[in-house]
């Protein structure tokens, strides 16, 4: 499917200063992948260091989709910070649990808990 027919928008917020939300909604497939990476690269460069990815709004996930989201990961891992994913579509939340990714990152129904593992992610790293 082409990229005009399956849109991917990424809303980009700040609940806090190292800590960026990302709605993504539509198709995160091969061909709408590199929206969402650009957004990540962006956040990094910004010195964000917490990354909660809102996929509610994602009815389908390809390899391109998971292969960025373990790549975040494994960058955020680097600067001591984390990817969450918050609430998952039920497709796009069986592709994590059989790929195993979902055992790797977080996953979490609200943006409050995923905030909530940030800041024990902390407390964990200060103690």
């Amino acid at each position: 499917m082409s990229i005009a027919q399956n849109p991917l928008s990424v809303e980009v917020s700040l609940p806090r200063e190292d800590v960026v939300l990302l709605t993504v909604e539509g198709h995160l497939d091969i061909d709408t992948a590199t929206g969402l990476q650009h957004h990540l690269a962006n956040q990094f460069q910004h010195g964000r260091r917490h990354f909660l990815l809102d996929l509610a709004a994602v009815p389908f996930m390809d390899s391109s989709g998971m292969n960025i989201i373990i790549r975040a990961y494994q960058q955020t891992r680097e600067l001591d910070g984390s990817v969450h994913i918050i609430s998952p579509t039920p497709p796009v939340r069986r592709i994590l649990d059989l790929t195993g990714v979902s055992i790797t990152v977080p996953v979490s129904d609200s943006v409050e808990d995923s905030l909530a593992l940030v800041d024990k992610q902390r407390s964990d790293d200060s103690a």
